[in-house]
């Protein structure tokens, strides 16, 4: 993406966690899937998701404060946002205003382009209710650090639009730091990498993309980003210690592969997201 400094002396380290695992698939008796119970939410975010709130890992222990004025590191973050204000109007400015969408059933879809497969309520029901209690889970882990240090967003330095207007109010008085969609969206990219690891490359590139939308949509800095990933990441390894997740990942492996037998293609319009992603 143009926005994005390459040079940049920023590293982030994931956490990356493997396991010998002996699960069960969740299949009736017919060997045929089961259908998950419902997920209960408040608004457009499970209250919960696997993880208990003591369960989750503490952004405001894992995080360094966010740089203040004067400094390099809030320079470059300024100078990135600066850049990434070029793209409103474009292509990628409309993939960044999907990309703000969290709800379902539109999220579910974000990486079907990447799965070369659909992820809906009816085909995948297994992998939708995964997809939406990872959500919850990667999003609160956000919490405490929004809560301890409440950043303030870049539209409100700078004063440009936003790719979603009708939520400026409420992210006003959000913080900023870090980003809880870019902690979803690479949280549900390391899972699916685990469901299909033959796409793991498209996986991860839609997975960086989803969390750059949030700089171009001009409500968040490129160092949210980067650390809403490591809460991201380190959500995921809590997970692997879930037995109720596991079982759910080899379950949604099932699925995938049911679809795939049928043929069944993604909904999206992949060629004009591949197009949007690439500049």
């Amino acid at each position: 993406m143009r926005c994005i400094m390459k040079n940049c002396s920023i590293f982030l380290t994931l956490v990356a966690v493997m396991a010998c695992l002996a699960l069960t698939t969740g299949c009736a008796s017919s060997g045929r899937l089961s259908q998950p119970p419902p997920v209960t939410e408040i608004g457009s975010l499970p209250e919960t998701g696997y993880l208990s709130w003591q369960a989750l890992p503490d952004s405001a222990a894992l995080l360094p404060p966010p740089d203040a004025g004067g400094s390099a590191a809030l320079a470059l973050d300024e100078e990135v946002s600066r850049k990434c204000l070029d793209l409103r109007g474009t292509p990628r400015w409309g993939l960044a205003k999907e990309d703000a969408d969290l709800n379902f059933p539109q999220a579910a879809g974000t990486f079907s382009c990447a799965l070369n497969a659909p992820i809906t309520e009816q085909d995948t029901p297994h992998l939708y209710k995964l997809l939406r209690l990872i959500k919850a889970d990667a999003g609160n882990s956000t919490k405490r650090a929004k809560e301890e240090y409440h950043r303030t967003r870049p539209f409100v330095v700078n004063k440009q639009p936003i790719c979603t207007p009708n939520d400026k109010a409420d992210l006003k008085n959000s913080g900023s730091y870090p980003s809880g969609h870019a902690a979803i969206g690479w949280a549900w990219a390391l899972i699916l990498t685990e469901i299909a690891p033959e796409q793991t490359d498209a996986i991860l590139g839609r997975g960086r993309a989803f969390g750059e939308s949030r700089m171009v949509c001009n409500v968040h800095w490129q160092s949210d980003v980067i650390e809403g990933r490591f809460m991201g990441a380190s959500t995921v390894a809590r997970l692997h210690a879930n037995p109720t997740f596991r079982a759910d990942i080899e379950t949604a492996k099932a699925e995938l592969a049911a679809v795939r037998a049928k043929g069944l293609k993604p909904l999206r319009d992949c060629a004009a997201e591949t197009a949007a992603m690439a500049k």
